[in-house]
C-alpha cells in the first residue's frame, strides 16, 4: 500500500477518509465532494482510496489541492477493464475482498479520521466505522427518487408491484405511495426490481439499509430538483440528510462556462467555430451501451439528419465522421455541455450526466439503458420537462429506426419551433435553479457548511 501525496503539505488538523465504489459514476462525485470540502476548509486532510489500478487512471488526470492525497489497496478486485462482463461478480468482490485491505490501510493513518464518508454501495463500511469508533457520512450517487424506490422496497412488496413475474402485465401499473416520489409506473423504477442488474437488487437494498445505521446521508443532489422526497427522506431519518448539490465539477467553471485552464483543447476550438445552439452533443455513457442493431440504426438517424454533432464514443471514428460533425474518445463534458454552440444533449441519463445537462441550461434526448438511468429519464421528460425521450418507454425492447430518429434529431435541434423554444426556456430555468444553489448562499452551499459544522463537532482522540 501507498500515498501518492501532492509536494506542499498543509497544516494537518483533522483527516477525512473518502472511500467511493470503484466506477467512474461513483468516483466522481466523491472526488467532486473531496475538493469541495478540501477547498472550504483547509484544515481538512483528505484520503481519497482507490485500488492502484484506479489510481493510475486517476492520478494522470486529477489535479489536486495539497490537502487531498490518494491512499491505495492492491487490485483485489475485477479489473475495471473487464468487470461489465460479470457484473454482479464485481459487486461481490467490492463487498468480500475490500475491506480486510482497506481497515490495514487505515492503520497506517498519522491520525485517526474525523469521518469516513462512503459509497452506500459499500455497505460493510458502517461495521468498519463502529469497530474503530469513526463516524460514518454515508453518499448516495444517485437521485434521491431512486434512493427512496430501494429505501421503499417493502412498501412495493406490500402494495403487490413485487416481485415482477410479467412485465408485459405488470409494467404500467401505477405506484403512487413511495413518500415524496410522483407517481410513476413499475416500468419507471430502477431496473434491478425486475430486469438488468436484478441478481445485485439484495445488495442495493441492503446497502440501502444500513444507511439508518450511519452518522450523516449526503444527497447528490439540489433540494429545489427532488424537494418533496427530500423533505420525506428528512422525516424518516434521525440523523442528519443533507442535500450536498450535484456534485459535479462545477467548481472548475468561469461564468461564461470555461475552465480555469489557459490551454484549450482542439475540440473546444472547434466548437468556437459553430453557430449558437447548433450542435447535439451525443454521449451514452462509460460503461454501458445500446445494442449493436440500435446503435446502427442510431449513427445512420444522426448523420440522415443533418444535424451537427459532437460525439464522444470509444467506437472507430469512421463509422460516424462521413456526417457533419465532430467525434472523439474523451472531452470534459461539463465545459462542452456549457458552451453556448451545443443546443441539445443526447444522453444514456446517468445521474451525473443529467445534473451536468441541468447545470448547463441544455435540452436532453434520453436514450436509458439500464438501472436509475431509466428514473432518471422519466424525471427529465415528466417531472422537469427539460428533455425528449428518443423512444417510448415499455416492457417489449424495440429498435428504434434511423428514419424515426432522423425526424426526432431534426425536430429538437429546431431552436425556432413552439416545442423546440418551450423546452428551452424549461432548461433556463432549472438551469438557474441549479446555479444559484451552488452559489454562496445557496442550498448546496449551505448543506455543505452543515456538514462541515457536523465534522468539526466530532471529538478526536
Amino acid at each position: 500500500m501507498e500515498f501518492t501525496t501532492p509536494n506542499s503539505q498543509p497544516s494537518i488538523r483533522r483527516r477525512v477518509v473518502a472511500l467511493p465504489f470503484p466506477g467512474r459514476g461513483h468516483i466522481n462525485p466523491m472526488m467532486n465532494l473531496s475538493m469541495l470540502l478540501a477547498s472550504k476548509h483547509p484544515d481538512f486532510l483528505i484520503t481519497f482510496i482507490v485500488t492502484e489500478e484506479w489510481l493510475g487512471f486517476l492520478g494522470p488526470e486529477t489535479d489536486l489541492p495539497p490537502n487531498i492525497s490518494f491512499g491505495t489497496i492492491p487490485n483485489v478486485i475485477p479489473s475495471e477493464l473487464v468487470r461489465a462482463a460479470d457484473h454482479p461478480a464485481f459487486v461481490e468482490a467490492t463487498l468480500t475482498n475490500m475491506e480486510e485491505p482497506i481497515e490495514q490501510l487505515l492503520d497506517t493513518l498519522g491520525s485517526r479520521p474525523v469521518v469516513i464518508i462512503y459509497d452506500v454501495f459499500l455497505g460493510w463500511v458502517p461495521g468498519l466505522g463502529r469497530r474503530r469508533n469513526v463516524p460514518v457520512a454515508s453518499l448516495w450517487p444517485m437521485s434521491a427518487t431512486v434512493f427512496s424506490m430501494f429505501k421503499h422496497n417493502h412498501l412495493l412488496l406490500r402494495n403487490g408491484h413485487l416481485p415482477v413475474t410479467n412485465l408485459s402485465e405488470q409494467g404500467e401499473n401505477e405506484i403512487d405511495y413511495i413518500p415524496g416520489v410522483p407517481s410513476s409506473r413499475v416500468l419507471d423504477l430502477p431496473t434491478p426490481f425486475y430486469g438488468r442488474g436484478q441478481p445485485i437488487l439484495h445488495r442495493a437494498l441492503e446497502g440501502v439499509s444500513v444507511v439508518q445505521k450511519t452518522n450523516f446521508l449526503l444527497l447528490t443532489s439540489v433540494y429545489e430538483l427532488e424537494q418533496q422526497v427530500i423533505d420525506a427522506l428528512r422525516a424518516e431519518y434521525s440523523m442528519p440528510v443533507h442535500a450536498i448539490g450535484p456534485a459535479i465539477p462545477y467548481f472548475k467553471i468561469r461564468q461564461n462556462c470555461s475552465t480555469e485552464d489557459e490551454d484549450v483543447p482542439d475540440y473546444i476550438k472547434w466548437l468556437d467555430n459553430q453557430p449558437d445552439g447548433s450542435v447535439l452533443y451525443i454521449s451514452q455513457g462509460s460503461f454501458l451501451s445500446v445494442s449493436s442493431d440500435q446503435l446502427e440504426e442510431i449513427v445512420a438517424g444522426v448523420l440522415d439528419s443533418g444535424v451537427t454533432y459532437f460525439w464522444v464514443t470509444k467506437m472507430e471514428s469512421s463509422r460516424i465522421s462521413s456526417g457533419n460533425g465532430l467525434v472523439v474518445p474523451w472531452c470534459d463534458q461539463l465545459r462542452v455541455l456549457c458552451h453556448p454552440s451545443v443546443g441539445g444533449f443526447w444522453s444514456h441519463c446517468g445521474w451525473n450526466s443529467t445534473k451536468e445537462g441541468v447545470f448547463a441550461g441544455v435540452p436532453m434526448l434520453t436514450l436509458p439503458i439500464m438501472w436509475d438511468q431509466i428514473t432518471n429519464s422519466k424525471t427529465i421528460v415528466e417531472e422537469w420537462k427539460t428533455g425528449w425521450r428518443v423512444k417510448c418507454r415499455s416492457a417489449v425492447e424495440t429498435i428504434t429506426t434511423r428514419d424515426e430518429i432522423a425526424r426526432l434529431v431534426k425536430r429538437f435541434m429546431d431552436l425556432e419551433s413552439d416545442e423546440g423554444k418551450e423546452v428551452r426556456k424549461r432548461v433556463r430555468e432549472y438551469k438557474e435553479i441549479a446555479r444559484q444553489s451552488t452559489a454562496r448562499g445557496g442550498s448546496s452551499d449551505i448543506a455543505l457548511d452543515a456538514f462541515i459544522d457536523n465534522i468539526l463537532q466530532t471529538k478526536v482522540d
